[in-house]
């Protein structure tokens, strides 16, 4: 049985912990806030980010990591005795991450090495990662967990919402003059995540109106749900509870949200990642 190693990137939102424990290599994105650029960290690392951010009138940029920090994850793992890995990415419409690996495997030159363009983020990277985890774990072939991966991902969803526009606005996703009716009529948006990229569901009226509108997405068999959040832990909780209410079989959980996909919700946005 030959030895896989599961690498992917810092949006999975996976702990340090649970990358230890499982040899899991994560491949952080940069971020560049006050001119000063820092690598993503790992969840319980956020607040400073955010606080800063809360703070300040600036917005930060995102970059995907360096095709040489790829390349030296690829060789690590080969150096420890792995003899294939796949490498579980960031959506490419919403970065260049995959390109870059992409790239990194180009220049080795090794198919021994799969690129996967999740088309995914945050949890349901994690989730993806996961299940691709237990299926080496199962004796499962690269094959295999790469069909199975390809398959999972179209059938996975996300929707997310905000506290303020303000980020929107920040991040040039709204302009001044919607953010600004926007936040006089408690205008609050629903992001769906679908096929790849981040669109526009609906408008409603607060942001009561906004979780509950997330919270009808999901469908009766759903398996795993993560509700996602930016520095709102106890808005999460709530959420949470309501969850195991109307979905007892369902595994939830709680995630954190760092600095490359949370600066455009901001503070306090919030939303559901399942499948």
């Amino acid at each position: 049985m030959k030895k896989i190693k599961i690498i992917t990137d810092s949006t999975s939102y996976i702990t340090k912990e649970y990358a230890r424990e499982n040899r899991i290599s994560i491949v952080p994105l940069n971020y560049t806030f006050n001119e000063i650029t820092k690598k993503e960290g790992f969840p319980g690392e956020f607040d400073e980010f955010f606080n800063e951010l809360s703070s300040s009138k600036l917005f930060p940029t995102t970059s995907q990591p360096a095709v040489g920090d790829f390349i030296a994850e690829f060789e690590k793992a080969f150096s420890e005795g792995y003899d294939e890995i796949i490498a579980i990415l960031l959506s490419s419409k919403l970065s260049g991450t995959y390109n870059s690996g992409v790239l990194a495997k180009n220049m080795l030159e090794d198919e021994r090495i799969t690129i996967i363009d999740s088309l995914q983020a945050a949890s349901n990277l994690r989730f993806l990662v996961a299940d691709a985890l237990s299926m080496v774990e199962e004796g499962k072939d690269r094959k295999e967990i790469v069909n199975y991966i390809e398959r999972k991902k179209s059938s996975m969803n996300i929707y997310f919402t905000v506290d303020t526009l303000e980020y929107l606005r920040r991040g040039g996703r709204l302009t001044s003059i919607e953010a600004a009716i926007g936040s006089v009529l408690n205008i609050k948006p629903i992001i769906e995540l679908k096929e790849g990229e981040l669109k526009l569901l609906e408008r409603v009226r607060g942001k009561n109106k906004a979780v509950k509108g997330i919270i009808d997405k999901v469908y009766e068999e759903v398996k795993k749900i993560s509700v996602c959040h930016v520095l709102n832990e106890e808005e999460a909780l709530k959420m949470m509870k309501g969850l195991k209410d109307r979905f007892p079989k369902a595994v939830i959980s709680i995630d954190e949200v760092g600095p490359v996909i949370g600066c455009h919700l901001g503070p306090k946005g919030m939303g559901i990642c399942f499948y």
